[in-house]
């Protein structure tokens, strides 16, 4: 949370509630496992973040302090004279000049991941789904189209790529996007299930993680994006669901351009899909009872009666995407277990999720499957996965046959 800027004055009393624990507890167990205060941790993060942008963009330290989650200026300026003594002014006179216009100047991070970590098969999974100009899956490197929420009309590129040697991914992304540095952090390490403990989750899942234990799970870099595309792949294959987005986007998104040819689109905003009409969207293919439903959540979200982001309440926000007509339980649940990187989703009558489990898909079905998942919280959402991987792989073996 204080690496997302979700803490970023580091309320150590709402992160504790935010988790479950006391004030006392947290700085306890979080001095255990990093040697630091929670205060010091925030602060060296917001420094180092700092610095890169400083010495790596020509964005103005106004600018970079509150890119830093700094409060102020002022606060950034105290702070390195009393770490580094001296002042931020300084990294920028040697750091030189730099244009923010050229991508060769496009930043770089790197983020450390617990291993084992399975990076092929989340390309895989987010190659299946990748709608073409929007995103783009090659063999050791997904790319994509990307906007933060914080400043819709700032557009650009990013790049995430695994440096197995390190336990590390790498993200690379366009310097246009430098002033959003923190937040694209925060999405990709969502997105790439980059913070999860994989040892920890094995332990709970037992037989169904055996043999897949670096499996993550597949975040969202937006959140609205992932909600419409949920509503598309209801009961239909991932492949129709991906065709039926790419049509969505060929006249809705916005053209953009980027150094990759085949990353030519922005995935529209919540503000151009309220003001559709049904049968626009019907056009496309997409049945109207869909169409009402995306509709209706991008003016939800307008109206601020619907949140969707990684810090908010899970079981708050499915309530609220049950209330929008067309959007039911196992969607609620796909969207909270994807766009908020929530750990602990159930999608209920998954025909998928039953077969893999060898349960018939009817009612008593499901209550076995509710049963037996108990066990697995609050890791549920990778039940979900690994028993997706297992049908796969019995799938693959029969085909094989």
């Amino acid at each position: 949370m204080i690496e997302d800027g979700v803490a970023t004055d580091v309320d150590l009393a709402f992160v504790a509630r935010r988790i479950g624990v006391s004030d006392r507890h947290l700085r306890r167990i979080f001095a255990a496992e990093f040697g630091v205060a929670p205060v010091q941790y925030a602060q060296t993060h917001r420094l180092l973040l700092a610095k890169r942008l400083l010495t790596d963009t020509p964005l103005p330290v106004v600018d970079v302090a509150f890119a830093s989650g700094f409060s102020s200026v002022r606060r950034m300026n105290a702070l390195f004279a009393q770490r580094y003594g001296f002042s931020p002014t300084r990294l920028r006179k040697e750091g030189g000049q730099h244009d923010a216009g050229v991508d060769q100047h496009a930043l770089s991070f790197i983020l450390p991941y617990r291993p084992p970590y399975d990076f092929p098969r989340l390309l895989a999974f987010f190659g299946m789904r990748a709608m073409p100009g929007v995103e783009s899956v090659g063999e050791f490197a997904y790319r994509r189209v990307v906007r933060v929420a914080s400043n819709p009309a700032a557009i650009g590129w990013l790049e995430v790529s695994q440096v197995p040697q390190r336990h590390a991914l790498q993200l690379r992304f366009s310097a246009t996007l430098a002033a959003a540095s923190q937040e694209l952090l925060s999405l990709t390490r969502q997105a790439f299930d980059v913070g999860a403990d994989p040892q920890e989750i094995a332990a709970v899942l037992g037989a169904l993680a055996q043999g897949a234990e670096g499996l993550r799970l597949p975040g969202a870099f937006d959140a609205f994006e992932l909600a419409l595309r949920a509503i598309l792949g209801q009961q239909v294959s991932v492949k129709a669901a991906r065709t039926l987005a790419s049509r969505f986007v060929e006249p809705y998104g916005e053209p953009v351009t980027t150094p990759f040819a085949d990353l030519t689109r922005a995935f529209p905003l919540p503000s151009g899909v309220a003001e559709l009409r049904r049968d626009e969207i019907a056009r496309l293919g997409i049945v109207g009872q869909r169409a009402d439903a995306m509709i209706a959540l991008a003016r939800a979200m307008l109206a601020g009666t619907l949140v969707l982001g990684h810090a908010c309440e899970a079981e708050e926000t499915i309530e609220s995407l049950c209330r929008i007509r067309g959007i039911g339980p196992w969607t609620a649940h796909y969207i909270a277990m994807r766009a908020l990187a929530w750990p602990d989703a159930w999608p209920p009558q998954d025909v998928a999720l039953l077969s893999a489990l060898q349960l018939p898909n009817t009612a008593p079905g499901q209550r076995a499957a509710d049963a037996m998942a108990e066990a697995w919280r609050p890791w549920r959402s990778y039940a979900v996965l690994h028993a997706w991987r297992k049908l796969e792989t019995v799938n693959e073996a029969k085909e094989q046959r």
